[in-house]
């Protein structure tokens, strides 16, 4: 399959690139090479192949869903330039 000069026009204006015309000569060159490729790989037999988006099994591993850290409010407060109860004061923002 050949790419046309209108589909590298189209693929560089995609890719927001400038191409000068030995540019545009060697870039559809090595699209034509790609292209190539894939006609090969479009000929290979995989009617018995499985699809797959990993070769190995992949878990989600799980863990306990366990509190490990309490919060200390009155602690995180101490810092605060200003508090009100168990809150952080914060300037107002919205006009």
């Amino acid at each position: 399959m050949a790419i046309t000069r209108d589909d590298l026009h189209r693929v560089a204006l995609l890719a927001r690139l400038d191409l000068t015309e030995e540019e545009e000569r060697e870039i559809a060159q090595q699209l034509d090479q790609i292209l190539g490729y894939f006609e090969v790989l479009n000929e290979l037999d995989t009617d018995q192949v499985e699809p797959t988006a990993h070769i190995e099994a992949i878990e989600t591993p799980f863990r306990e869903d366990v509190v490990s850290t309490t919060p200390d409010t009155e602690r995180w407060l101490a810092n605060a330039p200003a508090a009100s109860g168990r809150h952080f004061r914060v300037p107002k923002i919205i006009e």
